[in-house]
């Protein structure tokens, strides 16, 4: 038996699963994505979508089953953790916009995720197969063989991992084992009604506190009706997932340090989740044959600048760019896909190393990185990003 001509497996429904299958779809191929668990969970984080993430979202149909449930900050505002003091506030909003011709977004993951299903199901040439786990693939001349964990073999032209951080694909695409590394530091999060928000804070707003050893973050959700949550401090814990349940006390406890508006904001928010955040060193390859990952699979993205889910977006269309460019010659678009892809994420990911450990200041260093933030023009400082929040997709 052959291959359908036109087919591709993707191994995972999640933010980049869904978005590589869209993304494929719209060149002709047709796609079966595999999702590994029998329901889709509603719980989540909240997520911040740059301009660069919104136009793919806008690009692909998704944006209009999503655009009743997102917030669009007007400011982000950076604050001390232990006084409570503002020290930049930068443009986001109509000027950011403007500069990038798509807007910036705070969404729940939930709601991003049930738009991306809402386009995926909308679209004829996808199907989507739920408690369906891709756990082994052989590559041939012609085609790929994706084996489930029940033993299926899926026949198609391309395989796509985009089965998250903790991938049964990675290792074989990439030849050896990747090492996940803990970073020692843990993010917990909640959502809290936006009437929650203490007395004195900006409602449209992404908040950002910081302090030695933890930071916290906090923007609208649900169309500003909700409030997401995140708080990251230095932890030992070393969690696999990103959903286990967390105890109130101990979120309490990580931000006595900080001032009286986000203690409040913290006591006040309920059913608090939690997860160990994981760097990997860079893999030798993302793609074999006629496999490839995306996503998380490929290269997790600490969360310091907001970017990891926009990752896999910006690699769902880059890979089925190049997959169209190439006219079935898949070998061949994988390689510049991946080629395509690692100086921008490894890029991404030293910007948000590096942001994480100017958040996480104390001492001298805090009190410079303070008094540089209070000195630089806050629309200088933004511009600053233009090489993120500009990117567009382009030919391989």
């Amino acid at each position: 038996m052959t291959a359908e001509p036109g087919r591709a497996v993707v191994a995972g429904a999640g933010i980049g699963g869904l978005a590589a299958a869209i993304a494929l779809a719209r060149t002709g191929i047709d796609v079966r994505v595999c999702e590994r668990r029998s329901e889709f969970p509603e719980e989540g984080a909240g997520i911040q979508i740059g301009p660069n993430g919104a136009r793919i979202l806008r690009d692909l149909g998704v944006a209009e089953f999503l655009e009743k449930a997102v917030a669009s900050p007007d400011v982000l505002s950076v604050r001390d953790g232990a006084t409570g003091r503002e020290l930049t506030r930068l443009p986001l909003g109509r000027w950011i916009a403007e500069r990038h011709g798509a807007p910036y977004w705070t969404a729940h993951r939930r709601d991003l995720h049930i738009a991306l299903r809402a386009r995926a199901e909308a679209e004829p040439r996808i199907t989507v197969t739920r408690g369906t786990e891709i756990v082994s693939f052989a590559s041939e001349r012609d085609r790929v063989r994706a084996i489930t964990a029940n033993g299926e073999t899926l026949e198609a032209s391309l395989l796509v991992g985009a089965d998250g951080l903790w991938s049964a694909l990675r290792d074989e695409i990439n030849g050896s084992k990747a090492a996940l590394i803990p970073v020692g530091k843990t993010a917990f999060r909640s959502v809290a009604p936006a009437e929650h928000l203490p007395s004195g804070l900006v409602p449209n707003a992404v908040h950002i506190w910081l302090a030695p050893g933890a930071h916290a973050v906090h923007y609208p959700v649900n169309g500003g009706r909700d409030i997401a949550l995140v708080v990251i401090s230095d932890d030992a814990l070393r969690i696999e997932g990103w959903d286990s349940p967390a105890v109130a006390d101990t979120v309490k406890l990580k931000v006595g340090v900080f001032a009286e508006p986000l203690r409040t904001l913290v006591h006040r928010a309920a059913n608090w989740r939690s997860w160990s955040l994981y760097r990997m060193p860079p893999l030798d390859r993302w793609t074999s044959g006629r496999a490839a990952l995306l996503g998380d699979a490929a290269h997790p993205v600490l969360p310091f600048l907001a970017q990891g889910a926009v990752m896999a977006l910006e690699d769902a269309v880059t890979l089925a760019n190049s997959v169209a460019a190439r006219k079935g010659d898949i070998e061949t678009a994988l390689g510049e896909y991946e080629r395509a892809r690692r100086t921008r994420v490894a890029k991404v990911a030293e910007a948000s190393e590096r942001n994480g450990r100017i958040y996480h200041m104390q001492g001298a260093m805090a009190v410079a990185r303070n008094a540089t933030m209070k000195l630089a023009p806050p629309n200088r400082v933004m511009a600053g990003f233009d090489w993120l929040y500009g990117w567009k997709p382009g030919p391989c």
